[in-house]
Formats: structure tokens, C-alpha cells, sequence
């Protein structure tokens, strides 16, 4: 099988990765070519193309896992469209945005081309196991005849519906861990102001009712540690906040908790930068509570850093 994939981040290289030997024939393309030959010096099966075009040409998949649906339908609109043949099948694991989706699958039908949108969950560790979970949206027949590339990674595979329903799943998906990162925030920080360590705080909530993914494995492992690793941009966390709240004023679904999570993740990622992982939004909440999560309690007078009503004036 003939697979072209375009994109080699934290999480497509890995993907990539599970793809790089028989039976599949791999070509690789990324914008940063460096990456690319990177990527073949430790996947000798693979192959680097110089385009995005010459890595589509002959594929009987095409694999997009790149930032957004923006960059898709720039890929799409600059090269790909006229190199990739008729009767491909179009997968893109981009967390992208269900009308863009819709819109691309049309006119790659037009072409004779097959579309799935396939985000993908679980991370760079689940990319490097192969146990992603992946949303697909599209055809039955089409996801039948995308499986065996997709269980290359992944674990479990879902058809969600149409084409976007894996794209909406995911961004509401998303969503939910956006709420859970900041709602955690902010009841640890409560409760370092009243007294109570976050460390203790956590293991009583890890075993109630309040507890999330957030509280079991990510304000353990990287606020409490103060290690904040960079797996996954908060820039990214913003952008499919924003997907899963315009999802909801589209359908006419009031979602006034979305709503605020997206502006309060707009203004995190305004304040900490392009580059700040998407768990460092407990930052800001530490700053508008003068409390470190797990570190020293200060005293009461101490200074509140961020103000919070004028943060979210000059971002609203």
C-alpha cells in the first residue's frame, strides 16, 4: 500500500513511524525539510519527497496531520489537487474544522478522491505505542477501506458519523479537557488560599467525584512537579476550543461555559505565547491567585500578578 504523509509534528512523526515498513510504502513530506530527513534516518523504509505534490503522486493514501484545516486547504489549493490520482483516498488527522472538511471532501470528489477526516486523541505517547484513538467522519465504505492504515496507530477506531463528525467529536473532546484544566486551576487554587495542599487536595478528589484526567494524571505529573513538558501546544488547545464553541453558536446550542472557555483560552494563549504548553493555562490562574499549585502559600497581602477583569476586558 502506498501511503503519502504530510506532516511530521509531535504527534504525526510517530504516527509516520508505524508506517514506515511493509506492507506499506512510505513517503514523507514536511515543510521543514530538515525534519523529514530526520525522520528517514531512523525509518529507513521511508522515503523524503522535496514536494508535497511528488509525496502524493501514485499514493493510494494521502495522510495530512498538520496545525489546522487552514493549512490543509492551503496544501490542497497549492499542490495537491492536481497530483494526487484519482481514486485516492484522503485522510487527514489534522483536529481540523467540520465545514472545511465538508468543503474539502467536495471538491476532492470532483477529482475521483475519497475523504475521511481522522483526528486522532491520545497524545505523543499514545502516537509512539500505536494506541491513538481516532474520530472518523465519512463514508462507511471509505473507513472500511482506510483501517488497516489507520490501526497502524491506532488503537481504537470510531466512526462518528458524516464528514466532519470526527472533527467535531474531537473539538468538543478537546473542550471538555480545556474546562477540566481551568475549572482544576481554580479550585486548587482556592484551596491553597485556604489552607489545604494541592498534593492533598488531590488525592481526596482523585478518588471523588471531582476528579478528570486533568486532576489524575496532568496537575500531578506536571503542575504539582513544576515540570510543564511540552507536548502539546496551548496554541493548538485554543484553536479547537474555538472550534467546539463556533460549533455550538452554529447548531443554536446555548454553551455559555464553552463560550468562556474559549475566551479564557484566547487570552491564555495571548499571554504565554506560541510555544507554551497547553497545561501552562494553570499559570494564569495561579498568577490571578497569587498562589504557586503545590508550592509555598503566600500571605494573604501578597500581590495578585494578573488581574483577571482587566486581562479579559482587553482581550473580550
Amino acid at each position: 500500500m502506498n501511503v503519502a504523509f504530510l506532516g511530521l509534528g509531535a504527534i504525526g512523526a510517530p504516527m509516520a513511524g508505524h508506517l514506515a515498513a511493509p506492507p506499506f510504502a512510505l513517503t514523507v513530506w514536511n515543510r521543514t525539510r530538515e525534519r523529514a530527513l530526520r525522520f528517514v534516518e531512523t525509518h529507513r523504509g521511508a522515503r523524503v519527497a522535496d514536494t508535497a505534490a511528488e509525496a502524493v503522486r501514485g499514493a493510494e493514501f494521502v495522510i495530512t496531520c498538520v496545525p489546522s484545516s487552514r493549512e490543509v486547504e492551503a496544501l490542497v489549493d497549492g499542490e495537491l489537487l492536481d497530483a494526487i490520482p484519482a481514486g485516492a483516498l484522503f485522510i487527514d488527522c489534522t483536529s481540523g474544522d467540520p465545514a472545511t472538511s465538508r468543503h474539502l471532501a467536495e471538491r476532492l470528489a470532483e477529482r475521483g478522491i475519497g475523504f475521511v477526516d481522522a483526528p486522532v486523541s491520545g497524545g505523543v505517547i499514545g502516537a509512539e505505542k500505536g494506541t491513538l484513538t481516532v474520530m472518523v467522519g465519512g463514508d462507511a465504505a471509505l473507513l472500511d477501506r482506510a483501517r488497516p492504515v489507520l490501526a497502524a496507530f491506532g488503537e481504537k477506531i470510531v466512526h462518528c458519523g458524516a464528514i466532519g463528525a470526527g472533527d467535531a467529536l474531537k473539538a468538543v473532546n478537546n473542550a471538555l479537557l480545556a474546562v477540566h484544566l481551568w475549572s482544576t486551576a481554580e479550585g486548587l487554587a482556592v484551596l491553597e488560599r485556604a489552607g489545604v495542599r494541592a498534593d492533598i487536595a488531590l488525592d481526596v478528589i482523585n478518588t471523588s467525584s471531582g476528579r478528570s484526567n486533568a486532576s489524575m494524571n496532568l496537575f500531578p505529573e506536571r503542575v504539582l512537579t513544576r515540570a510543564f513538558p511540552r507536548t502539546f501546544r496551548l496554541a493548538l488547545l485554543d484553536k479547537d476550543v474555538g472550534i467546539g464553541a463556533d460549533l455550538a453558536r452554529q447548531q443554536k446550542v446555548p454553551a455559555p461555559i464553552l463560550q468562556l472557555t474559549a475566551e479564557l483560552f484566547r487570552m491564555a494563549h495571548a499571554t504565554l505565547g506560541e510555544e507554551a504548553d497547553h497545561v501552562e493555562a494553570a499559570r494564569i490562574v495561579e498568577q490571578w491567585a497569587a498562589v504557586t499549585i503545590g508550592g509555598p502559600r503566600p500571605s494573604a497581602d501578597a500581590p495578585t500578578g494578573v488581574s483577571p477583569n482587566n486581562e479579559l476586558e482587553q482581550e473580550l
